[in-house]
């Protein structure tokens, strides 16, 4: 499992903090995501992050292949 949240977020050139402030969700927890070091998380903070990007949630999650 892994985020695209880092590839929306630049696409959309928002910064970390400026997700922080939109979703509530701390920049720690987005940085945590990004780079992998947080795997998994809630769905609540999922929706939050996907609607701050104006997007859904499936377009900011993957299954990566085994």
């Amino acid at each position: 499992m892994g985020y695209r949240i880092k590839e929306v977020r630049e696409g959309l050139k928002m910064t970390q903090e400026e997700l922080a402030q939109k979703s509530g969700v701390s920049r720690g927890t987005i940085s945590a995501l990004e780079n992998g070091t947080m795997r998994t998380t809630t769905t609540r903070t999922l929706a939050k992050l996907a609607e701050a990007l104006n997007t859904t949630v499936d377009k900011i999650f993957y299954v990566e292949s085994v």
